[in-house]
C-alpha cells in the first residue's frame, strides 16, 4: 500500500511538472509580449524594454521556465525588488494583484458551486440509476431513460437561461444569483445557489443514471450476487449490500473527476449567472488576454484533477470488496 501510493504521488508530480512545462510553453511561443500589454498604447520602447528587464522576459526560456518552478516552490524576486510569495503565479496584467489572491478571493466560491452541485447530481444519478435497474424494461425504466437523453442533450448555457427565465423572471420563485454571504442571510445564500446547482447537476447526474443502471444491471449477474440470492435474502439486501456497493466503482471514479474539475472553475454556469467564481475568473482573463492570470487557473484546474485522481484510486479498496491495492494478480 505504501509502494502504490508513492508511486501515485510521484507519478502526480511527473504529470503537474508536464502540465507547467507545456502551459508555460503556450504562452511562452504564441502569447503576445507580455511588456506591450502592460505599458499601454502610449508607451516608449525604452519603457518596453525595463517592463521586459523587470519580469525576466530577457532570459533564455529555460531560464524563465526555472524562475516559474522555483517561484511556486519558494517564491521569487521580480526586477525592482517586486517580491512575490510562494506559491508564485505572477501578478495579473490588467490589475497588477497577486494571481494567487485572485484565485484564493474566488475559489470559495467555485467550491460552494461545486460541492453542491455534485451532491445533487450524485444522489439523482445513483437513486436514478438504481430504480431504472430495478425497473428494467418497463415504463419507469423508459420514462427515465428519455429524462436522462434530454439531460445530456441539452448544452449547459441554455438550460441556465431557460431555468432562469422561468424561476426568476416569469415564476419570480428565485432571486437571480448575487453576492450574499451566508451569515448575514443564510436563506438568500441557498436560494442564490439553486439555479447555479440544477444547471451543474442536471447534465452529470443523467449521464451518471445511465452509468449507475448499467453496472447494477452488470454486478446482478455476479456469481456472488447469484448467491445471495441463493441463501434467500432480502431483494432490498441484495440491492442494496450486494449489487450496488461494487457497482459505484466507476460511479466514484467519474465523480472524482468532475468534482476535481469544477474545482478549477465552472465556467459557462459562473458566467452566465455572474458568480464571481474561478471559472468567470479565468473567463474575464481569457476576454482581457491576462496570461498570469489565465495560466495559473489552468494549474489550478490540472492540481485538483490530478489530485482527485489520486484519491478516487486510494478510495477504491474501500468502496469494492473485490478490489485490494496491492494484492498480487
Amino acid at each position: 500500500m505504501t509502494r502504490f501510493v508513492v508511486n501515485r504521488l510521484a507519478g502526480m508530480l511527473l504529470v503537474l511538472f508536464g502540465v507547467c512545462l507545456f502551459t508555460y510553453m503556450v504562452f511562452f511561443l504564441l502569447s503576445p509580449d507580455p511588456a506591450v500589454q502592460i505599458c499601454g498604447k502610449n508607451c516608449t520602447p525604452e519603457r518596453i524594454d525595463q517592463i521586459r528587464e523587470n519580469l525576466g522576459l530577457t532570459d533564455p526560456f529555460v531560464t524563465q521556465f526555472w524562475n516559474f518552478l522555483s517561484g511556486l516552490v519558494a517564491g521569487r524576486t521580480y526586477g525592482g525588488g517586486i517580491e512575490c510569495a510562494a506559491p508564485c503565479l505572477g501578478y495579473s496584467f490588467q490589475t497588477s494583484q497577486l494571481v494567487t489572491d485572485m484565485i484564493v478571493q474566488r475559489l470559495p466560491v467555485t467550491a460552494v458551486v461545486a460541492v453542491g452541485a455534485a451532491v445533487l447530481w450524485l444522489l439523482m444519478g445513483v437513486i436514478g440509476g438504481l430504480f431504472s435497474a430495478v425497473q428494467e424494461g418497463r415504463f419507469a425504466d423508459k420514462f427515465i431513460a428519455g429524462l436522462t437523453l434530454g439531460g445530456m442533450s441539452v448544452p449547459n448555457y441554455v438550460l441556465a437561461l431557460a431555468l432562469q427565465y422561468v424561476f426568476v423572471v416569469w415564476l419570480q420563485w428565485l432571486p437571480f444569483p448575487q453576492a450574499v454571504p451566508f451569515a448575514d442571510d443564510p436563506v438568500q445564500w441557498f436560494l442564490n445557489f439553486v439555479l447555479p446547482w440544477s444547471v451543474l447537476a442536471i447534465g452529470y447526474a443523467a449521464s451518471y443514471t445511465r452509468l449507475t443502471r448499467a453496472n447494477v444491471i452488470d454486478t446482478l449477474n455476479e456469481n456472488f450476487v447469484r448467491t445471495a440470492r441463493a441463501k434467500g435474502l432480502r431483494p432490498d439486501l441484495v440491492w442494496r449490500r450486494h449489487a450496488l456497493r461494487p457497482a459505484l466503482t466507476p460511479i466514484v471514479t467519474i465523480a472524482g473527476m468532475d468534482f476535481a474539475g469544477l474545482l478549477g472553475g465552472a465556467l459557462i454556469t459562473e458566467t452566465v449567472f455572474g458568480i464571481n467564481g474561478v471559472g468567470k475568473l479565468a473567463a474575464d482573463s481569457i476576454t482581457k488576454n491576462d496570461q498570469p492570470v489565465i495560466m495559473g487557473v489552468t494549474l489550478l484546474a490540472a492540481f485538483f484533477v490530478v489530485v482527485g485522481n489520486v484519491v478516487v484510486d486510494l478510495l477504491y479498496s474501500a468502496i469494492d470488496p473485490r478490489v485490494r491495492v496491492g494484492a498480487p494478480a
